[in-house]
Parts: structure tokens; sequence; C-alpha cells
């Protein structure tokens, strides 16, 4: 029976796992699990990896070109996420290994946590909930309805869809930017970056982290915004420069902010914003809901299931380097 071993730390396997995914996978091989509870370094990655076929990877674990090169045996390695950037494609091509990645199921459950937050600034929720659990005297403010506001959706894509669908559901207007997306529904309005920072009344940050997107919102940006916007980010912590943004909070620049994500480890909130009175920050949570982490580690079995029997999984990155997988397979 084939070995596959699943990196994910020990006190991570069943949150971002599942019983169901591991019943699944010990179905069609051999399993072998991270015992520790932290992740393992490309030493320890290495060594655990010798004589197992595949590798399914925790969206944390690194894999650079000389744990590709380390690896004889290794056939493929399937990424539990849909970021890869923390593997080193390239090098594991010209290794012949196999990589893959699972697709976004976690649309919904971000879209979710978007419109959450955005409720959440507007009506001052966590501000009095902090105040009441500390004993004071909280005083009615004011707050904003969602119907009627202007949501500024950057980026396009499945999560984007799912927000402006909400969006419009609790009576919001929806305008979006994306170089590479047209929207198909008439009622979400395509607009240009500059008009996008300055008519919305929520910029919500989904972009993809590329190059091009580092640093997307920055101080230029910032100043676009009006003084009494909220910003959300539920992207990576890369598109935003941190520094622009304290100062945006800290001038009164801006209303307020929400961030999932930043650039502390595990594309956390980063220390500094997320204790920011005016900043609502959660710990990487957006996509963490059982469908969601279901949808992905399901998935990723049946690619290495797929990958054990001979057939091309859904999801390859780099099918046509695939060469220890293509000498296995053939005839």
């Amino acid at each position: 029976m084939p070995t596959v071993l699943v990196t994910h730390p020990r006190l991570r396997l069943h949150t971002y796992f599942g019983e169901q995914a591991l019943a699944n996978l010990k179905q069609v091989a051999r399993v072998k699990f991270n015992p520790d509870a932290h992740d393992w370094s490309t030493a320890e990655l290495m060594e655990a990896a010798q004589g197992c076929e595949v590798l399914i990877a925790y969206r944390q674990t690194v894999l650079d070109a000389d744990f590709f090169a380390a690896v004889p045996g290794l056939l493929a390695t399937v990424r539990c996420a849909v970021d890869i950037r923390t593997i080193d494609v390239a090098a594991a091509s010209r290794e012949g290994v196999l990589v893959t990645r699972a697709s976004p199921g976690f649309g919904p459950s971000v879209a979710e946590w978007v419109m959450g937050v955005m409720i959440d600034l507007s009506r001052h929720i966590t501000e009095a909930t902090v105040d009441y659990r500390h004993g004071q005297t909280v005083e009615p403010r004011m707050g904003l309805e969602l119907r009627g506001a202007c949501v500024g959706i950057i980026g396009f894509g499945e999560i984007g869809r799912h927000v402006a669908r909400l969006a419009q559901a609790f009576g919001m207007n929806v305008c979006v930017y994306d170089p590479h997306v047209v929207p198909q529904d008439l009622a979400v309005e395509s607009v240009d970056w500059r008009e996008l920072l300055a008519r919305a009344d929520h910029v919500v940050c989904l972009a993809p982290a590329t190059p091009d997107t580092e640093n997307l919102i920055n101080a230029q940006a910032l100043s676009l915004m009006k003084p009494m916007a909220f910003f959300i980010n539920a992207s990576r912590g890369q598109l935003v420069d941190e520094q622009a943004l304290l100062h945006a909070l800290d001038h009164g620049l801006l209303a307020g902010a929400a961030l999932d994500v930043g650039r502390a480890a595990d594309q956390m909130p980063s220390p500094e914003l997320a204790r920011h009175p005016r900043v609502i920050a959660t710990p990487h949570v957006g996509g963490l809901t059982p469908q969601a982490i279901a949808h992905q580690a399901l998935e990723t079995v049946v690619q290495t299931t797929d990958i054990l029997q001979g057939r091309m999984p859904h999801g390859a990155v780099n099918p046509a380097h695939a060469q220890r997988w293509l000498d296995r397979v053939s005839p």
C-alpha cells in the first residue's frame, strides 16, 4: 500500500483536515502524520518524507528546492489550500514532482465574515461589548445602516461575488474594481481604482496576493477614501502598507478597519494593528468553518487518490513536469 505523509501539525490536524477526510485517505494509503505541535523545518520534512509517494501539505508547510532534491521517491505534493506561495513549484518541476492545490471552498464563509464585520463596524458592537466587559458605563452611539451604503469590492473573484450578493440583499450599492473580470450582474458596477476608493463607504480587499498587488493599499490609496469609510481586509496581509494604515487610523483619515489577515506569522493580523481601538481583528478565521475546511480536505483526498491510481488530478499546477508520476503510470 502506498504511503502518504500529512504535514499538518498535531494540533491543527482535526481542525484543518478533519475526521472524514482522514477516514477516506486511510482507505487508499498508509498515512504518516506530523506528531509535533510545530510546522516542520526542511530537515524534518526531508526525513519524514522518505519512502512516501505523496505529501499532503498544510497551508504553512514550506517546500523548497533542497527538500525536493532530497526526496527521490516522492511523486507529488498536494497542497491542502489554494495558496502555494510557500512551495517552490519551479524546483518541484525540475525534480519531476507533481504539485496540486485545492480549489477555494471558503467563499460563503469569508463573505459572511465580511458582512459580519461590516455590521460590527457600522454599529459599534465590539466596542460596546469590550466596554461592558470592563465594567464601564456605555453611552449609546449612533450607528449606520448598510442599506443604501456603497460597498467597493477590490478583486471580483468567487468571494467577491458572494459578498456582492449578500450586500445586495442588505440593500447596498455594489461597485467593483478588477482589471481582469467583467461583472455579469448588471446591478454590480465596474469602476476604476480611484472612483471605487472615493465612492465606497466600505472598501473590501479581496484581491489575490501577487507582486503587482504588494502594498496595493498604501498611503495614496488610503488618502482617496472617505474619512468616514471603513476598510476591510479578508485577502492577504501583503496587500496593505501597515504603517500607512496605522497613520490613517491614528489621524482620523478612516473611521475604522476590520482585519482577518496581516503580516504576522500564518497571515495573522499584526499585533500593533490588532490592538488599535478602531480595528476589529480576528486570527485568520474567515474561512475557518467545517464546511469550508471539509471542501478542501476532501478534495485533497480525491486528488491523492487520483495520483495513486494513475489519473492526473484536477488542480494540478505543473502536469507537464510531473515526470516521476508519468514514469510510474506509463506502461
